[in-house]
């Protein structure tokens, strides 16, 4: 939903800035972000626009398969392939990002952890000394990462549907916040606001 909503600039802005420090996601995040970072589109379709590209159907699946020849998305970034997106600026400043894997995935990529309980392991680790953790329109894996949080930690849930806000925060977190609202809308307001608490406090 990042992608397709257009609000790839301000999450790549955001881990730029180092407001991100750990990114837990599957293979569509990726996928989508590379599409978007090579050919403007997401599942074919101009972002900028939202008209269909001509043969903009088979982007998704080139964006794929240039991963794969790459070997994965750091060396698609090393050899000058991606060049932007939220998974280019998470490898050029440090940022760990953990794909899990799903029986649903196209391809996967090479990135994509395809072992669940594997995954998960690195979900449980990655969390470790989380203080607050942000959901971003992903029900399938914000329910996973909730039940992997004690409940100190604060969490945000976003999602445009109010049903998925009540199961994400439905799972024994003491500090939980629902936002029904448009990813779209919300990242690009959440960085203006932080680009804005920052020039006021300089």
């Amino acid at each position: 939903a990042i992608v397709h909503t257009g609000a790839t600039s301000s999450f790549a802005e955001m881990i730029r800035n180092g407001y991100v420090d750990v990114l837990l996601a599957g293979n569509a995040l990726a996928v989508h972000d590379v599409e978007y970072a090579l050919f403007g589109t997401s599942l074919g379709i101009d972002v900028a626009t939202g008209i269909a590209k001509p043969g903009g159907h088979r982007n998704h699946m080139a964006a794929i398969n240039e991963i794969m020849k790459a070997g994965s998305l750091k060396e698609a970034v090393r050899k000058g392939i991606l060049k932007s997106g939220i998974f280019y600026e998470c490898i050029k400043n440090n940022v760990q990002f953990v794909l899990a894997g799903s029986i649903r995935d196209d391809g996967p990529i090479p990135d994509v952890i395809t072992d669940i309980v594997e995954a998960q392991k690195m979900y449980r680790e990655a969390l470790k000394g989380a203080n607050i953790v942000l959901m971003l329109s992903t029900m399938l894996h914000s329910i996973a990462v909730g039940n992997m949080l004690p409940s100190t930690v604060k969490v945000i849930a976003v999602d445009i549907n109010q049903a998925a806000l009540t199961k994400l925060l439905d799972r024994g977190t003491g500090q939980a916040i629902g936002i029904v609202s448009d990813v779209g809308t919300f990242l690009p307001l959440l960085n203006q606001n932080l680009k804005e608490l920052v020039k006021n406090y300089k």
